[in-house]
């Protein structure tokens, strides 16, 4: 029995150090802070569950989450439908009117963003966006439309807006993508079938090609959410949460209470939660996703 167990320690067992000691490990050290007054440094203060119920009180913390539901629009629902139907567009009709090499350029293309360091870009966009020196401003006033110029990323009104829209631009390519994989091994003789029957492309495109490409979309949707409920870079390098809190996230949050206001616990308790919610998360796609598959 030694034997047989000792190939699967040898490998698991550097990866299992390594999870212990990035992962685990602090991810408990983070639930016990939670429970604590602590300011970083010095001793802590035990305070049971009080992070927790100011939390509940919070109506900074609750605007975040609302800021955080519109990111997953804009990283996860929106790039999704557009990126489908781009695939699609991309395999169906690019590639046979033109050719499979002009699809994948432009393929390549739309995923060019996904290869950009997150700060890199951020900085360069709030370059283009900036109110006076941007480069969308400077063209629309040479353009003759001066009066349409406006700070984007400073106007509580379209700061949000503005950075979904940066995020969906950035977030586009991955779905892509995946779909563009995905389509390849759909039966083309269903899409002929339904083609001979009269199904119009949108047709088809739902009816035949959608339902064999579930597990992708499945796939796409959960980790693009996973990653725009963690989204941080962005707004640290766009917005600082700002104007105001126009564009605060939890994990902003979580990382203003920690290195600006110096309150760890209720820092930790802000991560805690949101770690929670991203699992709770990634347990329904997982659950949906099996009952879909299982059923007839």
């Amino acid at each position: 029995m030694r034997y047989r167990a000792s190939p699967y320690l040898r490998y698991l067992l550097p990866s299992a150090v390594l999870f212990a000691g990035v992962i685990a490990l602090p991810f408990v050290m983070n639930i016990y802070t939670s429970f604590t007054s602590w300011t970083g440094v010095g001793p802590m203060k035990w305070d049971g569950l009080a992070n927790y119920r100011r939390l509940m009180r919070d109506s900074e913390f609750w605007g975040s989450i609302w800021h955080s539901a519109a990111l997953v629009a804009a990283m996860a629902v929106l790039p999704t439908v557009i990126g489908l139907l781009l695939a699609a567009a991309l395999f169906d009709v690019i590639a046979k009117r033109f050719s499979p090499r002009v699809a994948s350029i432009l393929r390549a293309c739309i995923y060019l963003p996904q290869v950009l360091p997150i700060v890199v870009a951020a900085i360069v966009w709030g370059w283009i966006l900036d109110p006076q020196y941007g480069a969308l401003n400077a063209l629309l006033r040479d353009a003759g439309l001066g009066f349409a110029a406006h700070d984007l990323l400073g106007d509580p009104k379209t700061a949000l807006l503005t950075v979904m829209a940066i995020l969906v631009w950035f977030q586009l390519g991955y779905p892509v993508v995946i779909f563009m994989a995905a389509l390849q091994r759909v039966d083309p003789a269903l899409s002929e079938a339904a083609e001979i029957d009269g199904a119009s492309w949108r047709q088809r495109l739902w009816r035949v090609v959608v339902p064999q490409i579930k597990p992708e979309i499945y796939v796409v949707l959960l980790t693009c959410t996973v990653a725009s409920l963690r989204a941080f870079a962005w707004i640290y390098a766009l917005t600082g949460g700002g104007p105001g809190t126009a564009t605060q996230v939890p994990s902003y949050y979580s990382y203003l209470n920690f290195f600006t206001n110096l309150d760890v616990g209720y820092g930790s308790a802000i991560a805690t939660v949101m770690t929670l919610l991203i699992v709770a998360v990634s347990a329904l796609f997982l659950l949906v996703q099996r009952r879909h598959q299982v059923s007839p």
